[in-house]
């Protein structure tokens, strides 16, 4: 994810229908920190998003690894957005499960989740998909109670 990423991460990142389950979409400034947050990231901690495109090189949206915390716990979470009109088609699916290998390979063993708001069924289907299973309620936000799913990634064998 770099700086030349901002125009189609702003068109993402600000559109209602893909940030649906967010308090609210993203400005263009903050999809300018969004795409920082995810260098610090990489530079701090080895990962961070990726911008997903298409074989051709379209882009599709983004997905990749991020420190979160369910309940004040820090844990390890894939997170996925897709442009609305490519939503269905398995992208996000697909470039989860390249996350899924990347912590097989790099960081297992380890807990992976995905924290979903309670509403977003096709989010919890992607997260079903990789094998995850519902795991804790996170209450740690006052204005919603979001759905952990988690897995276990153990070593490449």
């Amino acid at each position: 994810m770099q700086a030349v990423d901002l125009d189609p991460l702003a068109a993402l990142l600000g559109d209602p229908e893909v940030m649906a389950f967010y308090p609210a979409p993203k400005t263009r400034d903050e999809a300018s920190d969004w795409i920082a947050r995810s260098r610090r990231s990489y530079d701090e901690n080895g990962h961070g998003l990726w911008i997903v495109e298409t074989h051709d090189g379209a882009f599709v949206g983004d997905c990749g690894l991020t420190w979160q915390s369910y309940n004040h716990t820090p844990v390890l979470e894939v997170g996925y957005h897709v442009r609305t009109e490519l939503q269905g088609q398995g992208y996000a699916t697909e470039a989860a499960g390249a996350c899924v290998d990347l912590v097989r390979e790099q960081l297992a063993p380890t807990l992976l989740t995905a924290i979903i708001h309670p509403e977003n069924t096709a989010s919890r289907r992607v997260a079903e998909k990789l094998g995850m299973t519902h795991i804790a309620d996170d209450h740690a936000h006052p204005w919603i109670v979001r759905t952990v799913m988690g897995m276990q990634v153990d070593l490449m064998r």
